[in-house]
C-alpha cells in the first residue's frame, strides 16, 4: 500500500497554505518545528491559527522573521537543507523544489545558475515554508503527491524586481515545464505562488481528478487574505491505494560516468559529495577501459527533478568529460523513522515491512562514546525500536 496526497488547488497554492493544509490534516506542529530547528537559518518563528475561510475552517500558517531578511543565493539554499539533519525524502523533495526554482530563474534573468539571487523565494519565511512542507509530507507518511488543475488570479503583484503579471513569469514557467494543467480566473490577487508552484512541480507525479483512493485524512490550508464567493485555501486529501499495476512504478534516473584518472580518495569524496546534494544512492564499480586500463563507473540513482544538480556535483567532482542517463523503474518500500536512546545517546533506527535497522552512522557514533562495539549498539537500537514500533499506537518518533 502506498499513501497519496492529492492537492486541490481550486483557489491556488502558496507555500505557507501547502504547509497549514498537511497541519490541519494531522501532521504534528512540534515535531515539523524541532525538525526545522536543524537548519542553519535563525531568527523565525511559526505560529498557526484556525480561521474560516468563506464559512470554510482552515489553519493559516504565518512564519514570523526579523525585519532584516537575508538575499541567499541558489547555492547557499543547498548548503543550508544538506548540512542539516533531516529525512532523506524530505531533504529530496525541498532541493528539487528549490532546484525548480533555480533553474526557471536562470532562464528568465539570463543569469548563470550559481549567480541565481533569489529575492522572495530566498527569504526565511519561503525557506521555512518550503522545507516545513516537506517534513510534513514525510511525518504523514505520503509516498506519491498528485494535484488537480491549478487556479491563477489576474492583476499585478509588487516584486523585488517590480510590479510584475498575475500569474508571475516563474509561476507560469514552473507549471509549464512541470505540464502542469493550471488556468486564469478573474480573481484580481495571486493565487499561486513561486513557492506554491515550485512545491507542485517538484513533487507531483500526476495531474487531474482525485485518484481512486481511501481517504484517512483532509485538511485546508488558509491563504492571508479573503476572496469573495469562496474559500482562499488549498485542500489537501490524503489516502491509501494498493500499488498493483507497473506503471505506476517510480520513474527514477540512473547518471554514470566513466573515470580512469581520478583517485580512490577523490572517488570516496564524490560519492559523500552526491548523496549530500541529494542522491537516493551512489555506487562505484570497477571496469576495464580502453587500451586495458583499469577504471571505474560512477553510478547516480537519482529523481529525475535533480539530475542537473547531481550532473554538475558528478562533472565538478570527478572532472569527467561525458556524463550519460539512462531511465529505470523503482518500487521503493514505504518506511519509518524513529529515534531511540542507546546509553544515554540518540540512535536513528529505519523500519521496513520486513526489518529494522539501525543507521550504521549513529551506532558508530555512540559506540565510541560508550566504549562499545558497534554492532552491541545496533542491536540494542534496533530492540528498542521493535519495542517502540510494536507498543500500541502510532510511535512517538521524532522525525529523521
Amino acid at each position: 500500500m502506498k499513501t497519496i496526497a492529492w492537492w486541490h488547488c481550486f483557489a491556488g497554492i502558496a507555500g505557507n497554505m501547502a504547509l497549514g493544509a498537511l497541519i490541519d490534516a494531522g501532521a504534528d506542529l512540534d515535531q515539523i518545528e524541532r525538525a526545522l530547528v536543524a537548519l542553519p537559518v535563525g531568527g523565525w518563528s511559526l505560529e498557526t491559527e484556525d480561521v474560516l475561510r468563506a464559512g470554510l475552517a482552515a489553519t493559516h500558517v504565518k512564519v514570523k522573521v526579523g525585519p532584516n531578511q537575508v538575499v541567499r543565493t541558489y547555492s547557499h539554499i543547498v548548503g543550508l537543507i544538506t548540512e542539516a539533519r533531516l529525512p532523506d525524502r524530505a531533504r529530496t523533495r525541498a532541493l528539487a523544489a528549490f532546484e525548480r526554482l533555480a533553474t526557471v530563474e536562470s532562464r528568465l534573468h539570463r543569469r548563470p545558475l550559481s549567480q541565481v539571487h533569489f529575492h522572495e523565494v530566498g527569504s526565511t519565511d519561503a525557506i521555512i515554508d518550503i522545507v516545513g512542507t516537506c517534513l510534513a509530507l514525510e511525518l504523514l507518511g505520503v509516498d506519491e503527491v498528485r494535484s488537480s488543475p491549478v487556479a491563477q488570479g489576474t492583476g499585478m503583484v509588487a516584486t523585488a524586481h517590480g510590479a510584475l503579471p498575475v500569474p508571475v513569469p516563474a509561476v507560469v514557467r514552473l507549471l509549464a515545464e512541470a505540464k502542469a494543467p493550471t488556468y486564469g480566473t478573474a480573481i484580481p490577487m495571486e493565487l499561486t505562488t513561486p513557492t506554491g508552484a515550485a512545491l507542485l512541480a517538484a513533487l507531483c507525479l500526476g495531474w487531474g481528478a482525485m485518484p481512486a483512493m481511501t481517504v484517512t485524512a483532509t485538511g485546508f490550508g488558509a491563504g492571508s487574505r479573503e476572496i469573495d464567493g469562496m474559500p482562499n485555501s488549498v485542500q489537501v486529501v490524503i489516502g491509501s491505494a494498493a500499488d498493483e499495476e507497473p506503471s505506476e512504478a517510480q520513474p527514477v534516473t540512473v547518471l554514470e560516468a566513466n573515470v580512469d584518472d581520478v583517485t580512490g580518495e577523490i572517488l570516496g569524496s564524490t560519492l559523500a559529495a552526491l548523496m549530500a546534494a541529494g542522491a537516493l544512492d551512489a555506487w562505484i564499480s570497477p571496469v576495464t577501459a580502453k587500451k586495458g586500463r583499469p577504471a571505474h563507473v560512477v553510478s547516480v540513482l537519482c529523481d529525475p527533478a535533480s539530475i542537473g544538480r547531481l550532473r554538475r556535483v558528478l562533472a565538478d567532482e570527478t572532472g569527467t568529460l561525458g556524463i550519460r542517463a539512462t531511465t529505470w523503474q523503482r518500487w521503493p518500500s514505504t518506511r519509518e523513522f524513529a529515534t531511540v536512546d542507546v546509553g544515554g545517546y540518540p540512535v536513528r533506527v529505519k523500519k521496513g515491512p520486513r526489518r529494522i535497522k539501525a543507521e550504521h552512522d549513529d551506532a558508530a557514533r555512540v559506540a565510541r562514546l560508550i566504549g562499545m562495539p558497534v554492532r552491541e549498539v545496533s542491536r540494542q537500537a534496533e530492540e528498542a525500536a521493535h519495542r517502540r514500533f510494536d507498543a500500541p499506537g502510532p510511535p512517538g518518533a521524532d522525525p529523521e
